[in-house]
């Protein structure tokens, strides 16, 4: 019966929305992701939640996998300065947290609050700048654009 829960619980991996699978990534991972993409998102949970259920590979196939392909993007323990610069979700365009940006569209001014990460607009918090900017003109727009943030971040 143990297997059919774990089936079960991927199984419901695709019925939730993008903001439900990068919280359930944040419970089973431990960790925040950068990703919004949906596909990867539900294959890295069921993948892990499998891992975790079945155990993951063998020391041995590990270490076949590191002697194959030694640069492949496998997930290594760095330092704490290098894992913060790459797992850092905060894109380095945002404004400091607490900035208030504000869009004037037919002599209405709107604001957004740059939250930590998502944003506020009209008392309801968005997952990002672009669903803002859908949500203010009713068309598609790249958040950045729309708020003027698109200009270079020296590094």
């Amino acid at each position: 019966m143990k297997r059919l829960d774990l089936y079960d619980e991927i199984a419901a991996l695709r019925r939730l929305t993008v903001l439900e699978l990068v919280a359930r990534y944040r419970e089973v991972f431990g960790e925040e992701t950068r990703s919004r993409n949906k596909v990867f998102l539900y294959k890295r949970i069921a993948y892990r939640l499998q891992e975790i259920k079945h155990g993951g590979l063998t020391p041995e196939a590990a270490a076949k996998a590191e002697e194959l392909a030694p640069a492949a993007p496998v997930r290594r323990r760095l330092s704490p300065e290098v894992s913060k610069k790459l797992l850092d979700p905060r894109d380095p365009r945002l404004p400091p947290v607490g900035t208030e940006l504000t869009r004037r569209i037919k002599g209405v001014e709107h604001k957004v609050i740059v939250h930590e990460s998502d944003f506020e607009y009209g008392s309801k918090r968005y997952p990002s700048l672009s669903v803002v900017a859908r949500v203010i003109s009713g068309t598609k727009w790249n958040g950045y654009a729309f708020f003027g943030l698109t200009g270079r971040v020296s590094a």
